[in-house]
């Protein structure tokens, strides 16, 4: 019974610090790893898409995610371009499929869906160009990412795919975005097959700007990002809001909606400094403001 005693004692001296260990080890557990990493300097915005264990795929709190990086301080005048990038081998793979594997839950469903549209159009929206940095694979909804973007360079070794009529689910939304950046046959034989484009089979249709060796991508996604960083902002600003709108309209329509906005631009502080600069043979100062008049 004295033994029997002792032993109890010692379990209670030791119950009490090994439950404060177990507590402190579960409270400096690591944080979970962000599902996106945003960093900036000299002018550029770097986002990249960071869950490459699932295949950095698109779920609601990834597009969320990417949302709030993309609309973070956008009006800042230092921001003049975004690239958007990824952690891993896959670029993106598109919707998290067990987050629409419940037929019931159909509310969740349509907001995913919302969300995703809300961030594809958000980037064509945006007053500076954003460019997708593609070494991967690019598939439905990643492949939608990457036709939304104003700009896009992909390595050699990337791929882009619409498979989701292979498993019974039609990429009618990435279609919106293929339909406006591919020839609507090209378009048509990714969403009826699933079967990938190549990198370059990508940059012949149109749905990339720059094919370039892995090893180089991103030097050169830089190195378009520092050459709009030199021009003006407000100028970028208004070029790109209209080029997305006139793209809407009938040819008359869009050249008359252009032609006053060719107007609009002369009126801009940079307008003139720009064309004044050029007269003068050197180089423009830009103004820090995106609607200074002159």
């Amino acid at each position: 019974m004295a033994a029997a005693a002792r032993l109890w004692r010692l379990r209670r001296r030791l119950a009490g610090p090994v439950a404060a260990a177990c507590r402190s080890s579960s409270s400096s557990a690591a944080p979970p790893e962000k599902l996106t990493l945003r960093r900036q300097a000299e002018g550029v915005r770097s986002i990249v898409l960071n869950n490459p264990k699932k295949r950095n795929a698109l779920s609601l709190s990834m597009l969320q995610a990417l949302k709030e990086d993309l609309l973070h301080d956008i009006k800042s005048k230092e921001l003049r371009v975004i690239i958007i990038s990824a952690e891993g081998p896959v670029f993106c793979s598109g919707h998290d499929l067990k987050e629409l594997s419940s037929e019931d839950d159909v509310k969740h469903h349509s907001q995913v869906f919302a969300v995703c549209a809300e961030v594809m159009t958000l980037i064509q929206k945006l007053p500076v160009p954003v460019i997708a940095q593609v070494n991967g694979l690019a598939t439905a909804a990643g492949c939608q990412l990457v036709a939304s973007c104003d700009i896009a360079v992909a390595s050699e070794k990337s791929q882009f795919a619409t498979p989701g009529v292979n498993i019974g689910l039609f990429c009618s939304t990435p279609a919106v975005a293929l339909g406006r950046s591919l020839p609507r046959k090209v378009a048509l034989e990714m969403l009826f097959t699933g079967e990938p484009l190549s990198a370059h089979e990508a940059l012949m249709h149109g749905l990339v700007s720059k094919v370039v060796p892995e090893d180089k991508l991103e030097e050169e996604t830089m190195r378009i990002s520092r050459k709009i960083c030199k021009s003006s902002k407000s100028v970028l600003a208004l070029g790109k809001a209209t080029f997305y709108r006139q793209m809407a309209q009938d040819l008359d329509t869009a050249y008359k909606i252009t032609s006053q906005v060719m107007v609009d631009n002369l009126t801009l502080r940079d307008g003139q400094e720009g064309i004044e600069a050029f007269i003068q043979k050197r180089k423009p100062v830009w103004s820090h403001s995106q609607d200074e008049k002159k």
